[in-house]
């Protein structure tokens, strides 16, 4: 039975009302049965409607940050794709500044020129290998290798057959990937 003076009944009891915050829905307390069902009802649904508005909201704000992450990714994935090339670019720059000074010298014996011109191949080198780009150039009585070498010729030659008899143009490699072949001959088979 209700009390007419006091519209709160728990208040006489002494018990307590469950504590909740506002992310959690609230848990009907057996006991603690309303008069009214209409008005639980209601008070059920606008919480609903609460909680169903945060989520909404956490669900765009991680939506959002999700695709933010996604267009930085793809702006670093151009940028490094643009400028990939940069360092390489940059090991290279002394290599032409050594040809276009060696061009500049209009009374150069050949022995200047050959030295020069053995400098700036060893700058050049030295820029490739800093860059992982070894080079190719088996020697002869290598054993052929169909991944690093491309035979051009079939030579009949005093060695193990199926061997490199010479290296008509070396081969390179970019970190263990073949960028171009070896062109080799080779010795033909007994």
């Amino acid at each position: 039975m209700s009390d007419p003076q006091n519209p709160h009944p728990s208040e006489n009891t002494g018990k307590t009302e469950p504590v909740m915050d506002a992310t959690s829905t609230p848990v009907p307390d057996p006991q603690a049965q309303s008069q009214d069902p209409l008005a639980d009802a209601l008070a059920a649904l606008a919480n609903l409607k609460a909680t169903n508005t945060d989520l909404a909201d956490q669900f765009l704000r991680a939506k959002a940050e999700v695709e933010n992450a996604r267009r930085r990714a793809d702006e670093e994935v151009s940028k490094a794709r643009k400028f990939a090339v940069e360092a390489f670019a940059e090991s290279l720059l002394p290599v032409a500044d050594s040809l276009s000074a060696g061009l500049a010298i209009t009374d150069a014996s050949a022995e200047q020129l050959r030295e020069g011109s053995e400098a700036t191949l060893r700058q050049l080198k030295s820029a490739l290998e800093r860059h992982k780009v070894i080079e190719i150039n088996p020697e002869a009585g290598t054993k052929f290798d169909p991944h690093h070498h491309q035979a051009i010729s079939v030579v009949a030659a005093e060695q193990e057959a199926n061997t490199v008899v010479t290296v008509l143009q070396k081969g390179y490699l970019i970190s263990d990937r073949v960028l171009r072949p070896a062109l080799v001959t080779v010795t033909a088979p007994k």
